[in-house]
């Protein structure tokens, strides 16, 4: 994914609870060839503990939990290791805090109707955050700007075309950034 003398990509897979960040993220790292982290791993118990109990982060709460995620980017750039992480990263100064921290850190933002993140989040099992919160999160959400490095994407289509448009885009990025050109 990073050819000798550029700097290491991370890419940060973006968006509200069940736009399917971790299911995109750990197929764009495999057929990456990278590590997969799950975002959600590196929340406090106690931010946990608030969202199984239906109560909103606020970005105080954030804040330590994007912090530990911006020092695992840096170091994992720093080891000049490429990888995909999923973080929701709903607002502009989060994902700035996190780009800070890597100079290859790129965004695919999974944007997806509030209507079918509920009808998504009340089918699956074994996650902490309940469809109760959903609506603060959309509250919350600044999608991706066309001038941050990434790439938006509709989270409903094929997963194959998700990962080959995200793929595309992540090679021109790469390109542009070792100042080559690509088609």
């Amino acid at each position: 994914m990073t050819s000798p003398g550029t700097a290491p990509t991370i890419v940060v897979v973006m968006g509200v609870s069940a736009s399917g960040k971790s299911t995109l993220g750990r197929k764009l790292a495999q057929r990456l060839n990278v590590p997969f982290v799950e975002g959600d791993d590196f929340h406090t118990p106690r931010n946990i503990a608030r969202m199984s109990a239906g109560l909103r982060l606020d970005d105080a709460d954030r804040e330590p939990w994007l912090h530990t995620l911006a020092n695992w980017i840096r170091d994992t750039s720093r080891f000049r290791r490429s990888a995909v992480v999923s973080c929701s990263a709903l607002k502009l100064p989060y994902r700035e805090l996190l780009r800070a921290a890597g100079p290859g850190v790129w965004f695919v933002h999974l944007d997806l109707e509030i209507e079918i993140a509920r009808r998504r989040i009340t089918h699956r099992s074994g996650h902490f955050m309940p469809e109760g919160l959903l609506e603060s999160q959309y509250e919350d959400l600044q999608p991706l700007l066309d001038d941050e490095p990434g790439l938006r994407v509709d989270a409903t289509a094929d997963a194959e075309t998700i990962l080959d448009r995200v793929q595309a885009a992540l090679a021109r990025f790469e390109s542009e950034r070792r100042g080559t050109a690509t088609d």
